[in-house]
């Protein structure tokens, strides 16, 4: 099958999913309004909630919501073959994971640009929201891990790829001050900044080959381990406008551009894809992915089709810097199905390599070994991108093989090829440190709620000893887990609870459709709501009972199983608050003249 194909359809798929579905859910489901006011035009605070122009706002969420999951995943379930995950993917992000992030920055937004665990309380009831809240802590940290572990396997012992990664903090940071003090010149700040992110990848070989920076840039995993954490504290305590914003805004178009640019070198070379449509690793027994493909492949591709993790997002920063109630459809459902695309175009990166290339890059090498296959260009690979690239696990390197690898078959482009792999690296890097900003940050509110239902004071979102306290035990958290952990036992947990948040966000987001009057259209959030919990379930049974527990894997099957309790517990009491919902018959008029079944607190 040609790659051109499969790109050309996605983008129908996704064009006719906005234009039809998304405007419809906008229009009957949601009933947006621009005449409303938003929490971030109502407490505007200059520090969490700040109104923000739309394309700004669709910059930043779409950078935060979109880490290495949509690249990862793919790439981990290509052993599957590339059709079972570009089904679920263009299935997923229009059925499920846009209505799902539209929806649950709608309810955000509507309440006051307050956390999922909030909305549960109101909602639901205050049982489902402290327990949702304790869920959410749990998930987020697992999150950030996986995440994590990502760009870590694919940035040690790599001068160059460090350099280009660590570089774009400052940059980042300086173009937070030019817009903060010099708004009316952003088109030359983000003109600067992309041209500087450029240059970093042009000056890489300079930083290889010389002896003092390749001595600071040569980072072994376990001090790359720590530094992530640490700059994930660092970014959750510093103002929004400083680092997080700018660095959403610009890595976005930069995200865009490389996909779009991915998008239009695949048009001019129209490479094969080299993957088989299904392989025999559809029963399990694969090397990145033990079990079958049903249920593992749901769970596998999160971030692509549907993902929890973006309800963290949609209903932590993203609400309350939303300036009109009409951006949500762009916002929302626009992001999820642009990361949709970025997901095909990983999935269809690794499918063009040669599958005995594939594993030999994304398995360790313990596993390849005994998959007695033998490479076919890995060694010319290497050369050409000046880089080990074999047993690096985790989908970074192997994505970023893939991508140099496509813009190296341009004419004459072929000489650059190792530019194109560092320049893949970055892209893949300024992912996964926006949503490890967005992630950490979002992380500490949660926090805070939880302390604040014993101790007071740290309710207070300004209080600076409770956002330094919060945000250093929550970076601890999940840095303790990246430290110890692996991609291989940290995915699967990740992928999991990942999913199960998404089905909870979305039962709890048709509760709030139901109460308010719209149960005949509620079934769009309902129904794939439902079906995660089902698969998800499923494939939690399997990977704790079949895997965890066989290899004696204590610590990572209790928090499964504790996941599960939790999410399970948050389901029930959720769809018996539906049927409660169901059999009022009398209305009621809320402050804004809309009628509802029951009035609760926004």
């Amino acid at each position: 099958m040609n790659a051109l194909t499969l790109v050309f359809a996605s983008l129908c798929v996704f064009a006719l999913g906005y234009r039809f579905y998304g405007l419809w859910i906008a229009k009957n489901v949601l009933k947006l309004d621009p005449n409303r006011v938003t929490p971030a035009c109502s407490i505007n605070d200059d520090h969490d909630y700040v109104p923000t122009q739309k394309f700004m706002l669709f910059g930043f969420h779409f950078s935060s919501i979109s880490a290495a999951g949509p690249l990862i995943g793919p790439i981990l379930a290509a052993q599957y073959g590339y059709m079972p995950g570009a089904l679920w993917i263009l299935a997923g992000s229009v059925l499920g994971g846009a209505v799902h992030d539209m929806v649950v920055l709608f309810c955000s937004v509507r309440h006051k640009g307050r956390s999922l665990a909030n909305i549960a309380k109101q909602e639901v009831g205050p049982a489902v929201g402290h327990v949702c809240s304790v869920a959410v802590l749990f998930i987020v940290l697992l999150t950030l891990a996986g995440l994590s572990i990502s760009v870590i396997n694919a940035m040690f012992n790599s001068p160059w790829g460090t350099f280009t990664v660590v570089i774009t903090i400052p940059i980042a940071f300086l173009l937070g001050l030019c817009i903060r003090f010099r708004p009316n010149s952003m088109v030359l700040w983000t003109f600067l900044a992309v041209f500087a992110l450029l240059l970093s990848i042009l000056v890489g070989p300079f930083v290889a080959e010389n002896p003092f920076l390749k001595s600071v840039f040569t980072l072994k995993r376990q001090t790359l381990a720590w530094f992530i954490p640490i700059y994930g504290f660092v970014a959750s305590v510093l103002p929004i406008w400083l680092l997080l914003g700018p660095r959403g805004y610009l890595s976005t178009y930069f995200k865009l551009g490389t996909i779009f640019g991915l998008a239009l070198s695949i048009l001019i070379v129209r490479p094969s894809i080299l993957m088989t449509p299904f392989t025999p690793f559809i029963h399990g027994g694969g090397p990145n992915l033990s079990g079958p493909m049903f249920p593992f492949l749901f769970i596998t591709i999160a971030c692509g089709a549907v993902s929890g993790f973006h309800a963290v997002i949609g209903t932590g920063t993203t609400p309350k810097m939303v300036k009109n109630e009409k951006d949500v459809l762009f916002v929302g459902y626009g992001a999820m199905l642009a990361e949709g695309f970025v997901a095909i175009m990983a999935l269809v990166s690794a499918c063009t390599l040669i599958p005995a290339d594939y594993y030999a890059i994304s398995a360790s090498p313990e596993t390849f070994k005994a998959m007695n296959l033998a490479p076919v260009d890995l060694e010319a690979l290497g050369l050409a991108v000046r880089e080990d690239i074999q047993g690096r696990p985790g989908g970074a390197v192997t994505l970023a093989v893939g991508m140099s690898n496509i813009f190296a078959s341009i004419p004459f482009m072929t000489s650059l090829v190792s530019y194109w792999y560092h320049f893949a690296i970055m892209f893949m890097a300024v992912f996964i440190l926006s949503a490890i900003d967005s992630g950490t940050r979002v992380g500490r509110f949660f926090l805070q709620e939880l302390l604040g239902q014993f101790i007071p004071r740290f309710n207070d979102k300004r209080w600076w000893p409770g956002i330094v306290t919060t945000s250093a035990l929550f970076s601890a958290g999940w840095g303790f887990l990246v430290v110890t952990g692996d991609i291989n036992s940290i995915w699967p947990l990740f992928g999991m609870s990942n999913q199960l948040l998404a089905s909870c966000a979305l039962i709890i987001a048709t509760c709030m459709l139901i109460r308010l009057g719209r149960v005949k259209y509620a079934i769009c959030a309902a129904a794939p709501g439902l079906f995660l919990a089902f698969i998800t379930l499923w494939a939690g049974y399997k990977q704790i009972f079949e895997t965890y527990l066989a290899r004696r894997q204590m610590a990572l099957s209790f928090l499964g199983l504790v996941i599960m309790a939790l999410m399970a517990f948050i389901l029930i009491r959720t769809i018996i608050r539906w049927f409660s919902l169901m059999v009022i018959k009398k209305t009621e008029t809320d402050a804004y003249g809309d009628q509802v079944l029951t009035l609760t607190e926004e």
